[in-house]
């Protein structure tokens, strides 16, 4: 890891994390080979390092993958949506979005194009990491304070 420059920035990394989710891949698992396709899903073996995000508004984690058998070593790569993109652009408005991100630095001036990936509009990223807890475990919870989505 070298230095690097970002808007205006410099830093040195001390860690990252090389996560993919909506993939298949070869694999032995109960002592068959077998492809194992993660959609919407990341690799979850013994010490595998992940991220697992929240919504714009919502936490994201860096997890270790705890090797559950059961679960293929896999675990789940975010929030989810609760709403498709369609009902959310129906149900929540541009108002209701800018009160759910408040205290975050984002893209206010797009609210009404961003109403489809509104917080409201994902599961509860805490509900969905206690569901997991036998599959990851919380290395870190880094907490949204600036999003950009492009439009």
């Amino acid at each position: 890891m070298g230095h690097i420059r970002v808007t205006g920035l410099d830093f040195t990394p001390v860690d990252t994390v090389d996560c993919h989710h909506n993939y298949a891949e070869k694999e032995t698992h109960g002592g068959a080979v077998v492809w194992v396709t993660r959609k919407g899903a990341i690799r979850a073996r013994q010490g595998d390092r992940g991220v697992i995000p929240g919504s714009m508004g919502d936490d994201t984690y860096i997890v270790s993958g705890r090797g559950c058998a059961e679960s293929y070593c896999s675990a789940s790569h975010g929030a989810g949506r609760l709403m498709s993109r369609t009902r959310a652009k129906q149900e929540i408005t541009p108002e209701q979005l800018t009160e759910l991100m408040e205290g975050r630095t984002w893209q206010a001036h797009q609210a009404a194009k961003l109403t489809d990936e509104a917080p409201g509009a994902y599961r509860s990223i805490a509900a969905v990491m206690e569901a997991q807890r036998d599959l990851v475990a919380i290395d870190h919870r880094l907490t949204a304070i600036l999003n950009y989505k492009g439009c």
